[in-house]
């Protein structure tokens, strides 16, 4: 289902610089997941330049695994889902809402995808494509957590949008939606994914003119002590028990900027399209200010 006869296994694990059992036991899964998390970077980078990021395994394979660039969440499910699916493992993927920043009354599109990954007989969410994600994957219980990486999360099944029943992945924070000293940072149901459902949603993301990823460049880098963010022309770099750090870049900066801080390389014309689109970016919030 998941094109995985098109995968080079072999290249993806050694992008991920992997070189443990192939076996599909939980061991692998969290080997895989930390690996693939704290490799593949996270970035909107087409979608803001040319409004199209194309999904069929090849093409994710090519920017992700051979040019070393980064995706968002349905580049990452897909190429993770080809190689569980090559390694044998059982899996279902998918959709989730963000929360952080909205009104659940108002819930934003299921534009997120995750996996739900079965090993044993255990239910384990596997989500790799959020960028600051999960060092590990989360078993699908009421209070299920994760505690491998610079931030705790914890997995809370109950009410969700309009009233639904479903799971809510919880970071910490200060929301009223969650439990105390946490926030809900997205929700989701069970309801079986395809491909082309994926195709549907990363549609949107890629091309609507209210989309996020189209309106602005938005970068991703997780590690074991940090998180770093570059949101247009502000960089933020986040600690575990720190006041983040924001410093405003300008657009000529950014193409070093990505290839110093967050492992991203674009070649001459790339970077000089990406400049003249922060160029005009800028102006044109300056201009309204």
């Amino acid at each position: 289902m998941w094109s995985s006869e098109q995968l080079d296994l072999d290249a993806y694990l050694a992008r991920l610089g992997y070189e443990g059992d192939r076996a599909p036991s939980l061991e692998t899964l969290r080997a895989l997941q930390r690996a693939h998390v704290l490799t593949m970077r996270w970035d909107t980078l087409d979608s803001f330049l040319y409004r199209e990021v194309r999904l069929d395994l090849p093409s994710v394979q090519d920017k992700m695994v051979r040019r070393g660039r980064g995706g968002y969440c349905f580049e990452h499910a897909a190429l993770f889902a080809a190689a569980l699916e090559k390694l044998g493992f059982r899996f279902t993927a998918v959709s989730g809402r963000v929360q952080l920043g909205a009104d659940s009354t108002t819930p934003r599109p299921a534009t997120h995808a995750m996996l739900i990954v079965d090993v044993d007989g255990t239910r384990w969410l596997s989500d790799i494509g959020f960028g600051a994600s999960p060092l590990e994957p989360i078993e699908l219980v009421d209070g299920g957590r994760s505690e491998a990486g610079p931030w705790p999360y914890l997995l809370r099944r109950q009410v969700i949008t309009h009233g639904s029943a479903g799971w809510a992945v919880h970071q910490r924070g200060d929301g009223a939606e969650g439990p105390e000293g946490w926030t809900v940072r997205q929700v989701f149901t069970e309801n079986l994914q395809y491909p082309v459902d994926y195709v549907l949603g990363n549609h949107f993301v890629a091309t609507h003119d209210r989309s996020p990823f189209v309106t602005r460049p938005y970068i991703q880098r997780l590690r074991t002590d940090r998180h770093d963010t570059l949101d247009t022309l502000a960089w933020t770099t986040e600690r575990p028990g720190q006041d983040p750090e924001t410093r405003t870049v300008r657009p000529h900066e950014v193409p070093a900027l990505l290839d110093d801080v967050f492992g991203i390389r674009t070649d001459s014309e790339e970077a000089a399209l990406l400049v003249t689109r922060l160029d005009a970016l800028d102006s044109a919030r300056h201009a309204a200010a």
